[in-house]
């Protein structure tokens, strides 16, 4: 009876632990059910706020994903991804500058996007052409929410103190130069007061010098295979980068770290003029919403007209694959549909990468987006190999003018060789 008894109290100790250990499974089932995915991004204050937004969105209408979002500053990012993607950890989507994207695939850090969810007509016929700067080996890496151009930011009450109409910017050249000149004021030391002309080849100077400048001179950037610098192929190339420099050289309307920089120089009014991109909206707004400014295309030169163009893009890392990959494509639609694109306008004050959606009038009259807008069409993507080097041999470029008493002609063919070898380093290991 004792042994009876025992035998049935083991069988029901041993069912109630089947059914425990049963019940932990379909819960465990349960939680297997939500795939989290790690989406990282650069720290800039607007766009994490917004991220944050969106991803909530989407949870909601995906309640299957979770999305965690993780930042780093900026000098710091491509840091944490060498040292995060080849282990498998760190992000599954990740947000890139476009003129990283060649390293990125070189190094294997990123898988193509699956055509079945981007066709490539689809991007090619939507998209603004400049997205063709992410596409390598016959596949695209990486797609925008947004793309930026750059333009001219100008003090309206600056303007009207020195006699200028606010409503009448520079449109050329020559007439750029006047202005800064007439902007231009210095104290009885002879130091700079208020810089007509803010000037930081660091920040976007490099790209109007190498993007618009050059263009509107009459020259071109990289050969159709992408393999030759034809800046020094016309004397185009060299009167860009004279022009450029003459800023500080001959004009003295600005000065490399004036106020910090350039954008805290146009910021607390000590600059009248500045180009800048159109991510530099949202900045104003918020860190100074009583700056009274206005924002103009690029003046051009023989009535050429070129500006810069640039995008932050989103990929999916190499290791990413199963529930995973396709929570990651899923999130990656979303951040690129237009109604994603117009609030990303309007709270960043980045330009919608799909021509449908940035050509409406209500884009293209805006009193502050219009002017980016205007010059989408001809706004010029450089194809980076290095995106980091090559920014740095223009800033060289300049120091051997600035400090160096280099002559700009030496300097500029320097600047052109280094540029090449830069690309036949590159190339030769593709």
């Amino acid at each position: 009876m004792k042994k009876a008894f025992l035998f049935v109290l083991f069988f029901a100790l041993s069912m109630f632990i089947v059914a425990c250990s049963g019940d932990k499974e379909t819960a465990g089932e349960k939680d297997g059910d939500i795939v989290e995915i790690e989406y990282w991004q650069y720290h800039f204050d607007s766009k994490v706020k917004l991220v944050d937004e969106l991803i909530k969105e989407f949870e909601e209408a995906n309640p299957g994903i979770k999305v965690k979002h993780t930042t780093f500053p900026y000098d710091q990012f491509n840091e944490r991804v060498a040292a995060q993607v080849p282990a498998g950890r760190g992000p599954d989507v990740i947000n890139l500058f476009y003129g990283w994207v060649p390293r990125y695939v070189d190094s294997g850090y990123l898988q193509p996007l699956p055509k079945e969810a981007f066709p490539h007509e689809t991007i090619e016929s939507e998209f603004f052409p400049m997205v063709e700067s992410v596409k390598l080996d016959g596949e695209y890496w990486t797609i925008p929410t947004a793309v930026r151009t750059i333009a001219l930011f100008y003090n309206k009450d600056l303007f009207e103190e020195a006699g200028l109409d606010p409503n009448s910017p520079p449109a050329t050249w020559d007439e750029l130069v006047d202005y800064s000149i007439k902007l231009t004021k210095r104290d009885n030391n002879g130091r700079l007061a208020q810089a007509g002309m803010a000037w930081e080849p660091s920040q976007q100077g490099h790209h109007w010098f190498r993007d618009a400048l050059l263009y509107q001179a009459g020259g071109q950037g990289l050969s159709e295979d992408r393999k030759t610098i034809q800046w020094d192929q016309t004397n185009a190339g060299l009167e860009a980068f004279k022009y450029w420099l003459n800023f500080v050289t001959e004009h003295e309307v600005g000065e490399r770290n004036f106020y910090t920089d350039d954008v805290t120089a146009f910021k607390t009014g000590n600059a009248a003029m500045n180009i800048d991109g159109s991510f530099r909206i949202g900045t104003l707004q918020n860190d100074t919403p009583d700056l009274n400014y206005a924002i103009a295309p690029l003046p051009s030169k023989d009535g050429n007209k070129a500006t810069q163009a640039s995008f932050w893009s989103n990929g999916i890392t190499s290791k990413v694959e199963g529930a995973k990959l396709d929570a990651s494509v899923k999130f990656l639609q979303f951040l690129t549909s237009e109604d994603v694109m117009e609030r990303w306008l309007d709270e960043i004050g980045e330009l919608p990468a799909k021509q449908s959606v940035a050509l409406q009038d209500k884009y293209l009259n805006h009193e502050l987006y219009g002017a980016f807008i205007e010059q989408l069409p001809y706004a010029n993507a450089h194809f980076f190999v290095d995106e980091s080097r090559e920014r740095d041999l223009v800033i060289q470029a300049v120091d051997r003018v600035l400090l160096q008493s280099v002559s700009p002609e030496d300097a500029y063919k320097e600047l052109v060789e280094s540029t090449q070898a830069l690309f036949d380093e590159y190339w030769s290991k593709r």
